[in-house]
Parts: structure tokens; sequence; C-alpha cells
């Protein structure tokens, strides 16, 4: 490991008791963990499980100081006690100690039972979380360089000028709406960070917490496993990826003669359907912080996470079931790496190149392993005006105008239609193609036709086709955020006279 010579802030806090699941951790069909190869005592185990709380804890106080960007030396007290120790869910140790070092931009925590456990930052790529035999990442980093044009002399959507309705439309009640943004904010419970509401193609209004902005990278967890989407439809649009959502997956492994991997289609990853016995424990099994967890060990424990995904078994059809798995949204991303690469094509500034800047959106992180893979199912960083931006895209059928006058069909005909229907295996109506979906009425305040990206701690964005309106809510939430969207939607339509 690296040797921390930077500051060091010593820390003792109180232990942490248990947690609270994370939504939709475990559905129905979740089945039970498979073996793990060898024999671990019990105190063994239990040093695995702090040095795994840990290596997740490295993680968010490298990224929450060096890819948030708060004021640094000041900012790692903040990280530790705003967005880790605040949440019993994240298993802060009350012997943990800490270290931030400015100079070669790396975190690390620390125990007296396993050692320590470093993330380091790698500019465009975000943080990175060192495996134990590994003091650095084995791919060269790379600047992703922002190609669109100037924001300062772009009109609204790509850039910036023209953003907000001046004068607002007659149909919004703007005193109904203000209020409803500010009920958002005074539910302190929250910790809402950044709040924005489009509407008819332009903001209506949003708000922030101090020390955020319109531009600030939030993380924004699972509602990366939307991304993956989108960038599975845009590499199919721009001729990259020839596979159509009814192909079978294209991952040579799974082609083997008499392998039954090899009938699992395009579609069924992206309905989180794909049959793969990938186990989600969420974060308050006796299991949670052990190899068992096969869905969170992406999260703390520097592993290779498309070989992770891809090297499992099957224990159900594809299709039939829908079950929430990270192997799914890794997956549909480790293939459009495999044809991109493919191309030629340098997977680093892939998405930014075929998606991102192609909508004006400048400040999203895609955090990485230790091999370049994107863990796009959690560790992404976007901030509210980008999040803006992909709802849209998703409202106006992945068609995108151009500065020019012109048009940018981006996803595929039909691609929005897709991510938007329940999956077959989703029998409650909830899910789609990586989006979830209110069809069933999880959300009972939101219309019917809502659907949106969501990530732990309740990172949304809502995209309502019925009221031609977005919206997106960042900041780490420990409540039920479901209900709290809910709220947020059925306040802000009640503003609007449809």
């Amino acid at each position: 490991m690296k040797i921390m010579s930077g500051i060091h802030h010593g820390f003792r806090g109180r232990a942490a008791v248990g947690g609270v699941l994370l939504v939709a951790a475990c559905v129905s069909g979740c089945g039970e963990p498979r073996t793990v190869s060898g024999e671990v005592s019990e105190d063994d185990e239990a040093v695995h499980e702090r040095s795994h709380i840990a290596g997740m804890a490295a993680h968010h106080i490298c990224s929450g100081v060096f890819v948030v960007g708060r004021d640094y030396e000041r900012s790692v007290e903040e990280v530790v006690a705003q967005d880790i120790r605040r949440f019993e869910l994240f298993n802060w140790q009350d012997d943990f100690e800490y270290d931030v070092n400015f100079e070669t931009r790396t975190a690390s925590v620390s125990g007296a039972d396993f050692g320590t456990r470093s993330a380091e930052y790698n500019g465009d790529q975000g943080c990175t979380i060192l495996p134990a035999d590994l003091d650095d990442v084995t791919y060269e980093p790379q600047v992703v360089e922002r190609l669109g044009p100037d924001p300062a002399a772009t009109a609204w959507p790509t850039g910036d000028v023209g953003a907000y309705h001046d004068p607002p439309p007659p149909e919004v009640d703007m005193a109904a709406l203000e209020a409803a943004l500010d009920w958002t904010m005074a539910q302190t419970e929250h910790n809402t960070r950044a709040l924005v509401v489009i509407y008819a193609g332009k903001i209506l209004g949003e708000r922030y917490a101090p020390g955020f902005t319109r531009n600030t990278p939030q993380i924004s967890w699972s509602q990366g496993k939307s991304i993956a989407s989108a960038l599975v439809g845009a590499a199919i649009q721009a001729g990259h990826l020839d596979a159509g959502l009814d192909d079978p997956v294209p991952v040579p492994e799974w082609h083997g003669e008499g392998d039954p991997r090899r009938e699992i289609r395009v579609r069924d990853i992206l309905n989180m359907s794909s049959g793969l016995d990938f186990l989600n424990l969420g974060l308050t099994d006796s299991l949670s912080w052990t190899h068992a967890n096969e869905h969170f060990r992406i999260y703390f424990e520097g592993i290779d996470v498309f070989e992770h995904a891809i090297d499992q078994p099957m224990d159900t059809l594809p299709g039939a079931v829908f079950r929430y798995r990270n192997s799914d949204p890794l997956t549909a991303n480790h293939i459009v790496r495999e044809a991109a690469e493919a191309r030629g094509e340098d997977w680093l500034t892939y998405p930014q190149r075929v998606l991102f800047d192609r909508i004006g959106a400048r400040n999203y992180v895609l955090e990485t392993d230790a091999w370049g893979n994107f863990i796009i199912s959690g560790y992404d960083y976007g901030s509210a005006w980008d999040w803006a931006r992909f709802g849209l895209l998703h409202l106006w059928d992945g068609v995108w105008p151009t500065p020019d006058g012109g048009s940018d069909r981006i996803l595929p005909e039909g691609w929005v239609e897709f991510v938007s229907t329940p999956a077959p295996g989703a029998d409650a109506l909830q899910y789609g193609g990586l989006f979830w979906l209110n069809r069933g009425g999880s959300l009972p305040r939101a219309p019917e036709d809502a659907y949106w990206a969501a990530g732990f701690m309740g990172q949304y964005t809502a995209i309502i086709p019925s009221y031609d309106l977005v919206v997106v809510r960042l900041g780490p939430s420990p409540g039920d955020t479901g209900a709290y969207l809910s709220d947020i939607i059925g306040e802000v339509t009640a503003a609007i006279d449809r």
C-alpha cells in the first residue's frame, strides 16, 4: 500500500449499530448464497468485514474530497461527518483512523487488525479502491475533454443561455411551485443538496444546499444504471454495437457449447432479468460485508467488476424474473466497452463522446475499478444540470435539438418506449430498461407514466411525459425516499394546470 505521509485526521467515533436496506436491494427470488471456497474462522471473517467497510469508507472520503471538490482540508472532516459517519448503514467503526494525502491525492482508512485500505484519485476517472496487492491502477488514466460548444455562448439545452422560462408559462402557478421547492428543501432529514424542475423544456425552479451548485458532481449511485442503458442505446444507434435488443448478449464466455447463458438477450440484461446467480444481500444481512454479497462486493473490495459480473452461473431462465442485480448493468457496460475498443475507441473517453458531449453534460465522472472498468452501477457522479439534460433526452424520445437548429437522434427510435415499459418479469410493473416505473403505482402522488433513474439514498431523475416534466433531486437521504419523491412530484404537478 502507499505510505500516506499527508495530513492525518485521527478519529474516534461512535460504533455503528446496523442500518437500513437499500431500495429494492433484494427482491423475491434472491436465492441462497453459493458456498465460498476455503475455511475461514469467525475471527478472520470479522477482520475481512472490517477491511471491506474501510474500503468503502476510503472511497467515499477520496471521492467526497477530490471528485465533489469541496474546500479540501476542511472537506475531509465534512465528508466523514456528513457523508459516512452519520449513516449507520455504512457501519463506520469507532477505532478507524483516516488519512488524506493531498500530494498523491489518496485517502486511506486504517484499523489495527486489518492494516490500511486505500483509494486514489485519478482525475476524470474519479477515485478507485485499490486491491490489497496493488499500489496503483493498472491502466493509464485519461483526461476526458469536454468538447461541446462553449455553454456560456450556446443556447439551452446544449448550452446554458436561456435555460429559464422568462416569463413562466401561464399554466404554472409559480407561487405554488416555489412553495413546493421550499417544502422539499425544508425536509432537512433528507439532506437534499440539489433540486431542479424542468417543464416544457426549460427550468422552472431550482434549489441548492450551501456549498453545492448546479454544476457540482454528486454521487448518483444507481442512477448510473440508467446511464448504462443509454450507452447501450447510443452505441447501437451509432453503429458501434452490432447487437439489438433481441440478440444474444455478445459475451464470448457465455457462448460455449451447452452453456445456458448463450440464451440471455440484450433486453434481458437491461430488464434486470438475466437469470444470473448474483446474490444481493443489501447492507443489513449478517453476510453483507463478505464475499457472499456479490452485488455489493464491487463497492468495497477492489475487484475487476466486469469479470465479476460475467463470471456467474445462471439459476433462473433469462427474462423470467426481475431481480435487482449489479451483474446486469455491469454486463451491459462490458459489451459496450468491448464494442468500442474493437473500433479503436478510447474507452475512458467513450461515454463523453458518444453521449454526454452531445447533450451538453459536462460534469459527469464515471469511476473505475483498478482495471479501467466503469463501476457504472453505483460509483458515478453527475451534477443537477447533467441529470436534467439526461432526463430531457429521454423525455424527447432520444432526440436532441442541436445548436444549429437541427436535431440529433442519440438513442434508437423506440428505445425510450422500451426502457419505460415494464419488464416481463416485473410482476409489480415497477421496472423497465434500467429505469424504475410508476405503472404499478409505487409513487401514489405521481402520474402513472412517470419513470425515473434511481440511486441509493434518494438520487432521482424523474421523467413525466404527461406533464412534459423532469424533476432532479440529489443528496444523501436516510429516510423513506420513495415517499419523499412521490410527495415532491405531487407538490410540483399540483402547481401545473394541465
